[in-house]
């Protein structure tokens, strides 16, 4: 018996605008790589809101960590551009989200970093916990 693969169902893209500034590159004025994960993570607490999560923490102590991740760059990301990070995202499960975000400099044909994010709900125990009917339901709507 074949198994068939389905593609997960992602939600629409989320742009979210990002300047350049002094600091986050290294002598060449080029982004130093690990500041790709503080742009990738901005991004999607745009998506997700952070009045949602912080609600989500005070009122059920719910939070989300990081479980994998996987990123490639491509391209050189220079001091005073505006970057557009480009969000999507699909339920894995009920714990589980995944997040395919792209880093595009500007007027460019390719994304000059790309990564695979996968994010798990944990209560204040840092145990796995389901994601409440209404994330879902609120992240849903916003895709």
């Amino acid at each position: 018996m074949s198994h068939v693969s389905v593609e997960p169902k992602y939600s629409p893209v989320h742009s979210f605008a990002v300047q350049i500034y002094y600091e986050d590159t290294d002598f060449s004025g080029v982004v130093y790589h690990p500041n790709f994960l503080k742009y990738f993570e901005r991004a999607r607490e745009h998506v997700i809101g952070a009045d949602v999560l912080s609600q989500l923490w005070q009122q059920q102590q719910l939070g989300f960590a990081v479980y994998r991740s996987d990123m490639l760059c491509h391209d050189g990301v220079e001091f005073a551009e505006i970057i557009d990070v480009r969000t999507q995202f699909y339920f894995e499960s009920k714990y589980r989200t995944v997040w395919k975000q792209q880093i595009w400099r500007p007027n460019a044909k390719k994304p000059a970093v790309t990564a695979t994010v996968e994010m798990v709900c944990m209560n204040q125990k840092r145990q796995l916990a389901p994601m409440p009917a209404e994330l879902i339901a609120h992240l849903s709507l916003g895709s």
